[in-house]
This record gives structure tokens, C-alpha cells and sequence, in this order.
């Protein structure tokens, strides 16, 4: 089709995915923002959040932690520090991360130095939650 966009989500482990999509909607740092095929070249930040983007007229959700994206004409790549597909979500280790997540937040003040990363490991782990309940 000649009005698909090229779309890559990388993570530090993995590429994600990488394939031809109709439109991508990125939780950027400024807010959430949709790329169709044509869109102006911008470079943002990503903040904790969900993606999605639609394939075959069907939209397929993602987890993603913060990092970045690169818009161009054709392609959108997004470089970021996680994401999890809905559809493949284990809910209960989730839970388990979000209850860890918060009694170590609980036993720490916010001037430790492990606050902000406790901080976003609960972020992450709510974000996460959230994105599995789409499927």
C-alpha cells in the first residue's frame, strides 16, 4: 500500500517491531501525538505511556517506557527503554513489580537518591497494567 509508514520500536534488548503501518500514536513529551505517512520530521521524547498503531485496519497496543522518536516522511523509529505488546502482558508478574515497586517507594524518603528510579519502576508498572486491560 502506498500510504504505509515504515515503523521501528527498539529497545535496548530488542527490536520490538518493524514493519508497515497505516498511523502510529507516540505518548510524547510534550503529549501523546499520531504520524500518518507524510508527516512534517520531528524528533521528541517519549514519556512513560501507551503506543499503538493500526495494521490492517486493527490496532495493536504497547506498554512503552520513555526514549525517544524520530519522525521522517516515511519512517518513525522509537528507541525506548521497554515495551511489552498488550496481548503478551503477564498480569500477575506485573502485579508483583507494582506491589514491590510501592513498599520500596513506602520506605523511602524523596531525597534518597533510589526514589525517582522506585518512582518509575511503579510508573511503569501501573502503565503496564493499564495497556494489558485494552486486550
Amino acid at each position: 500500500m502506498a500510504d504505509e509508514l515504515m515503523v521501528e520500536i527498539v529497545t535496548p534488548e530488542k527490536m520490538v517491531f518493524s514493519g508497515k503501518i497505516e498511523e502510529v500514536t507516540i505518548p510524547g513529551g510534550d503529549g501523546e501525538f499520531g504520524v500518518l505517512i507524510g508527516h512534517a520530521p520531528l524528533l521528541s521524547t517519549v514519556d512513560i505511556g501507551v503506543l499503538n498503531y493500526t495494521k490492517n485496519g486493527k490496532k495493536i497496543y504497547y506498554a512503552v517506557g520513555a526514549g525517544y522518536a524520530e519522525v521522517t516522511l516515511d519512517k518513525v523509529t522509537v528507541l525506548i527503554e521497554s515495551a511489552e505488546r498488550a496481548d503478551m502482558i503477564d498480569k500477575e508478574k506485573v502485579k508483583e513489580l507494582k506491589e514491590l515497586a510501592e513498599q520500596k517507594l513506602s520506605g523511602i524518603s524523596k531525597g534518597n537518591p533510589d526514589y525517582e528510579t522506585a518512582k518509575a519502576a511503579l510508573e511503569n508498572a501501573e502503565n503496564t497494567l493499564k495497556v494489558a486491560e485494552r486486550v
